[in-house]
């Protein structure tokens, strides 16, 4: 399954020069990220309320072309891999059909008061397999 999130380049996204700056690719992918989710069911804030949180632990990222102000684009976003503890992505940020970014990102779930890591909550693994 395949998840794709609208993003507008604003003003404020860009540089002196009008192109993306590169920190705010991985603004996009979270959002987009946090909205894939959320469609599949997982409550972050009950999650929270329960003491657990997403915690991203790796990414690997390739910037590909720039993005420009007013540009219209879409973050795609696939698992490639759910365990117990760990969850991997695969997002990707078009322009039409030109690829400008591309990231895998892993993240697990943190117990938010001691900062120790846990398994993936199993409604969590549910609804993202």
């Amino acid at each position: 399954m395949t998840h794709r999130f609208a993003v507008t380049v604003y003003y404020e996204d860009t540089d002196m020069g009008g192109i993306v700056y590169h920190a705010n690719f991985l603004r996009y992918i979270e959002r987009a990220r946090s909205d894939f989710v959320r469609s599949m069911g997982v409550d972050q804030n009950a999650m929270r309320d329960n003491g657990v949180v997403w915690v991203v632990t790796r990414i690997e990222a390739d910037y590909r072309s720039p993005a420009r102000f007013e540009d219209e684009l879409v973050v795609e976003t696939e698992i490639t891999s759910v365990t117990s503890a760990r969850l991997t992505m695969a997002q990707v940020v078009h322009r039409a059909e030109q690829e400008l970014f591309r990231a895998v990102v892993t993240a697990v779930c943190m117990d938010m008061h001691s900062g120790k890591p846990l398994r993936l909550p199993a409604e969590v693994r549910a609804s993202l397999r």
